[in-house]
């Protein structure tokens, strides 16, 4: 981020002949806003699927001088957002130097900065702080006290100065305080106990601070932004009515509403170019990775009020891409593109962002996870080739492919397979090869390969293939085949 020099004037004298004008934060944010809208920039750089929905919605919240609090699951850019604020600050603001609350040289609010002016008057110093400096953020926990968010007295401070504790020197001031002039986020706020939710009444709609033990009220000029997750509301806490009363604008937000979107998010998000491999991942498997979570949004396995991550795809795709370079790294030769098998590496990115409901408990997380990466195959398969369960003449288009597994042959593929081992196993199928070659414009040959090696996955998906899984090894089978081999090993008075 490029940082313009902060401007050289040093006393209040110097500010009043510069032209600078001073103005409430929330009118700061609001005309630059304006600016930003009528230039047509872009606001909240890296987050996407919210341009007609969210984005809006905040921006017609600062035009209107609201607080806000976004609602919603686990993974959709509530902090990112947050975060972002900031840039529609000044970049630059000026503040009457050796006070805790970055006050305003026109307008001082403590006694300390009323009597360095009193004192110094124009000569008065001043400094500067950069927009990026200007927010300020808290999690909340539940051990958060009104002392860490609004302030205390610190005897500590009155010895040290040999001030009385009703000397408002003494006062040792919080977080929101010395945010003043800024943007204040509090994230997670069900977290926060009631009675801490209580001590933010005040600053919301009197815009002060109470310190125990003063007759003072201090007028703060500070943003309050918040988030929060549904879930909370039940699991760990809630927002307390007056407290939700207070915050002017309530901003639902969401996971991405099609696959394209997804991919923008996790291709921006993954850590996918690897310095020492360069590995290509053909388009539908990118459409497959986000499928995992379209299909995890509506299983009866998932607890729906958890809600799936947008995290998960991100990780998936990187731990996807991790078995293709371990596979890269075994051997010099091999040629750097996904396979499918690289899909079912991904299930520990899973595992640990999906919460399971009683159904999934009893299949286990493992089976959870391989079921949905199933089902995203099938759903993105039958993208690309005609659905094999539709009687008409599509489901002739498969009849070559296995009539070659009824003859007993069978493809064996492994995630460590040499490149030239995984072409023949593929290439001896035969019609697998002209049914890609007829659906697809695929040009390249590995990732024509790759969408072989889909298309056989997908027949198992729908039933038509059999399918064995031997540690690291993969053997797709005639259906019927596999089936009577399981049973060879019974006896016929068994049954």
């Amino acid at each position: 981020m490029y940082v313009q020099k902060a401007p050289e004037i040093t006393t209040i004298k110097e500010l009043k002949s510069s032209g600078w004008v001073s103005r409430p934060l929330k009118d700061e944010l609001r005309e630059n806003l304006k600016q930003a809208i009528r230039e047509k920039r872009p606001l909240f750089e890296g987050v996407r699927g919210y341009e007609k929905t969210v984005i809006p919605q905040i921006k017609h919240a600062i035009l209107s001088r609201h607080d806000i609090i976004l609602l919603g699951l686990r993974g959709q850019a509530k902090t990112r957002i947050l975060r972002s604020l900031y840039t529609l600050l000044d970049e630059w603001m000026p503040y009457i130097s050796g006070t805790g609350l970055r006050e305003d040289p026109f307008n001082p609010i403590s006694a300390q900065a009323k009597e360095i002016i009193a004192e110094k008057g124009d000569e008065t110093p001043i400094s500067w702080v950069h927009r990026s400096e200007r927010y300020a953020e808290k999690l909340a926990t539940p051990d958060t006290t009104v002392a860490d968010l609004i302030g205390d007295i610190d005897p500590i401070k009155a010895a040290t100065l040999k001030k009385a504790l009703s000397d408002e020197s003494v006062i040792n001031y919080g977080l929101i305080p010395r945010a003043n002039r800024g943007i204040f986020a509090i994230n997670e706020l069900p977290d926060l106990q009631p009675r801490i939710q209580v001590a933010l009444l005040n600053i919301m709609q009197e815009r002060d601070i109470q310190i125990r033990g003063f007759n003072i009220r201090i007028p703060l000029d500070v943003a309050m932004v918040f988030s929060a997750n549904p879930e909370d509301y039940t699991n760990r806490g809630n927002i307390i009515t007056p407290l939700k009363d207070r915050i002017d604008s309530q901003i639902i937000t969401h996971y991405p509403k099609d696959i394209e979107t997804g991919i923008q998010i996790t291709e921006q998000e993954a850590w996918v170019q690897r310095a020492d491999s360069n590995i290509v991942i053909p388009h539908f498997m990118k459409e497959i990775v986000e499928q995992i979570a379209f299909e995890a949004r509506e299983s009866e396995f998932i607890d729906q009020k958890s809600g799936v991550s947008a995290r998960m795809t991100i990780t998936a795709m990187e731990q996807i891409v991790s078995s293709a370079e371990r596979r890269i790294l075994l051997s010099e030769k091999e040629k750097p593109v996904l396979r499918i098998c690289d899909l079912y590496h991904a299930i520990p990115a899973l595992t640990g962002k999906l919460e399971l409901v009683y159904e999934g408990e009893q299949e286990g997380a493992i089976n959870v996870a391989k079921h949905l990466i199933g089902k995203s195959i099938n759903s993105v398969f039958k993208k690309y080739f005609p659905d094999p369960q539709k009687k008409n003449d599509n489901d002739k288009a498969y009849a070559d492919i296995v009539s070659w597994f009824s003859k007993g042959n069978t493809v064996e593929i492994s995630d460590e397979m040499p490149y030239k081992m995984y072409e023949k196993q593929l290439l001896q199928v035969d019609g697998l090869e002209e049914v890609v070659e007829k659906y697809t414009k695929i040009q390249q040959k590995e990732e024509k390969l790759v969408l072989m090696d889909f298309l056989i996955e997908a027949l198992h998906q729908n039933s038509i293939l059999g399918k064995d899984d031997l540690d690291n090894q993969t053997k797709y089978t005639d259906m019927v085949g596999s089936m009577l081999g399981s049973l060879g090993n019974f006896k016929d008075d068994e049954f």
